[in-house]
Formats: structure tokens, sequence, C-alpha cells
């Protein structure tokens, strides 16, 4: 069996943002991002399930933490099944093979993959429990840091990992934060059909928008800041995403269309090809 081949196909079907930025990474460094994002669409799409209640939702997502943290040198063919028990029909693919996602990484960066997911699973197992309650700045800073700000933090660990990159982990929080803000915006129409809104009290678009933007200012310093090499290539494509997503909404339109984002990617990819 293929699972690298196979995570890549899963990664096209389920992300336009991060499918090219993770296929161009290099051997090694590929697998662990790979993993990374694949673990936590996992549990990300149990999350955002509108099919499940909140209690289930909870327990699913405690049931993964605790199995990630039992982790050794791997997980048993059933470490998962028992938890998503009774789900089998309704859960999504990247859920159900969260085994497969937690072990194409490296083994000498696997359990701090294995950790990151499990720590975010237990957080958003907090946020169903509450319904996903936002009502102030402190509580929309609490959920971007769980479910994003933390991924920027671990993208540090696997850069530093990969080829001893160093970078400013406060920006790296700023970064998840920043893309986390845009994808708030952007599905917020989808959020409130099923009853849930990220906006803090007496928040609208415009404020939104402005949070977001401060956040993308430590994303640019963060991206800015990192050496020529993966790092710079993979962190590049979705803060332009971002940004120009960002921009589109605020002119009033839904998203970027493909065409643009297709433009985005090969202008970035082209001045890095003459760079390199």
């Amino acid at each position: 069996m293929d699972l690298r081949g196979d995570a890549l196909k899963i990664l096209k079907d389920t992300s336009r943002t991060f499918y090219i930025p993770i296929s161009i990474l290099p051997s090694g460094l590929q697998e662990a991002v790979a993993s990374a994002y694949l673990c936590m669409r996992a549990i990300d799409q149990i999350e955002d399930d509108p099919n499940l209640d909140n209690g289930t939702k909870k327990r699913l997502l405690q049931n993964i933490s605790l199995t990630l943290q039992s982790g050794v040198d791997g997980f048993p063919l059933d470490a998962f099944a028992v938890g998503f028990k009774g789900y089998e029909n309704s859960l999504q693919e990247v859920s159900l093979r969260i085994r497969e996602w937690s072990i194409l990484a490296p083994e000498s960066i696997a359990p701090r993959i294995w950790d990151a997911t499990a720590a975010m699973a237990d957080r958003m197992a907090y946020w169903a429990d509450r319904n996903w309650q936002i009502k102030t700045e402190t509580d929309l800073d609490r959920y971007t840091f769980s479910v994003a700000g933390a991924v920027g933090l671990l993208l540090s660990d696997l850069w530093n990992w990969y080829d001893g990159t160093e970078s400013n982990r406060t920006q790296a929080i700023g970064f998840g934060r920043g893309l986390q803000a845009v994808n708030i915006l952007r599905n917020s129409g989808e959020d409130l059909s099923r009853g849930v809104s990220f906006y803090p009290v007496g928040w609208d678009n415009e404020t939104l928008q402005k949070y977001a933007r401060r956040n993308l200012i430590l994303a640019d310093a963060y991206t800015k800041s990192l050496p020529m090499g993966p790092a710079l290539q993979f962190c590049q494509i979705p803060l332009a995403l971002a940004h120009g997503t960002l921009d589109a909404l605020a002119n009033g339109r839904e998203k970027l269309s493909r065409s643009d984002v297709v433009s985005l990617i090969e202008n970035l990819m082209g001045v890095n090809a003459k760079a390199s």
C-alpha cells in the first residue's frame, strides 16, 4: 500500500489551500507535514460535522485524544476503531483513517504530531461542549489558538526538526490565528446555518477583518524571517491566499475564484524558481 500517495490524494480532495505547498515539500518533511495536516483535518471534520450533536463530537474527539496519548511506536490496527464504534458509516474517510495519517510521519517526529493533535482534539471537545460560545475577543484568541495558533507552533517545530530552521514562535501563533480568522470570515454563513458564530458579541465583518489583518501582520513577519528553503516556500502560499481572500471579502466577494487561486500560486512559484 502506498500510504504517501494515498495521503496526497486525500489531501488534494480536502484542501485546495494546502495540497500544493505540501506536495512540493522534500521527502521526509512532506510526510511529516502531510501527517500533521491530515490528523488535524480528521478531527476538524468531526468538529464541523452538521449531523453530529455536540455531546457526540465531544466524546469522539476525547477518544481520539486519549488514543493518541497511548501511542508508543505506533498504534494497533483497531486502536481508533474502538472510539469510532457506531459511527463507521457516518464519519468522513479522512477521520476514519486517522491511524494511517498518524504513522505517515518519520518516527523521529511522529510523537510531536500525536501530541499536537491530541491537545487540539481536547480543545475542540471543550469548545463543542460549550457550543463554541465566543463572547469576547479573549474568547476568540483562545479559540483561534486552540485550532490554528498551535498549528503555527507545530510547524515551527517541524522546520527545526527537518533542517534546523529557527523561527519566531509568537509570530507563528499569529500566522495560524490570521489564517483561521480569514476562514471564519469566509465560512460565517455556513457556520450560522448550523447555529454557530465565532464573532464576539457586537462584532461585524469589518471588526473581524481588522482582527485578521492584525494577525496577518505577524504572519507576514514570520514568513519574511524564514530563510530560503522549504519552510518559506510552504508558508508563502497559504499566506498569499489568506491575504487574497481577505481582500476579496472586503470588496464584497464571497471568496477567491479558482482562477485567482491558480494565478496567485503560479506567481509565487515563479518568483521562487527565479530566486533559487
